[in-house]
């Protein structure tokens, strides 16, 4: 058409099914990079958690966040029981984690820049606050009269959170791995 409106329209037309794809999709493109550091990690358990987490993002928040959580603890298992040559015992998050950014230098006290000790001391936060909003609203624990139900885009930051720092911590620990030998 040789008008504005008949090009705007022929325009439009071309990129609708585009834009509508990518506002419909569950997905990020962190998903995928979190995915393949945690299939090279461990390809059965951990791996396994991260991809039902994405599943549920939009579906069961609560199961989500649930798994969000579970997916850090086992992170921060598996490093330690391979650090310490132990079993773990049943260590609340915040606890596992602490053991963890020990071993791998990641304590905000082991640093004297400000700059890592804030960054390191936000990691710690979101780590605490995952295991707090597991404990609140996930499908952990019973609820009484007052339910809460968290959002898909609730779901959505945690499993975000937990991959991304997930990603971070095997990443540390292949780097301390390698430097190592």
């Amino acid at each position: 058409s040789g008008t504005y409106a008949g090009r705007r329209e022929h325009i439009w037309n071309g990129f609708a099914p585009l834009l509508e794809e990518i506002e419909n999709s569950n997905s990020s493109a962190l998903d995928s990079q979190v995915s393949e550091t945690l299939e090279k990690f461990d390809p059965h358990n951990v791996h396994s958690l991260w991809m039902r987490a994405l599943e549920r993002r939009v579906n069961d928040p609560e199961g989500a966040i649930t798994l969000s959580r579970t997916l850090l603890e086992s992170v921060c298992k598996y490093i330690l029981e391979d650090i310490e040559k132990e079993a773990v015992g049943n260590f609340d998050l915040p606890k596992l984690y602490a053991r963890v950014s020990q071993h791998l230098n990641l304590a905000p006290n082991q640093h004297s820049e400000k700059l890592f000790k804030r960054i390191l001391g936000g990691c710690s936060s979101v780590v605490e606050g995952l295991g707090s909003l597991r404990n609140e609203l996930s499908d952990a624990h019973g609820q009484g009269k007052r339910q809460v139900k968290p959002a898909p885009r609730h779901a959505e930051l945690a499993v975000n959170l937990a991959g991304t720092m997930a990603t971070f911590l095997v990443a540390t620990y292949d780097y301390k791995i390698q430097t190592n030998k």
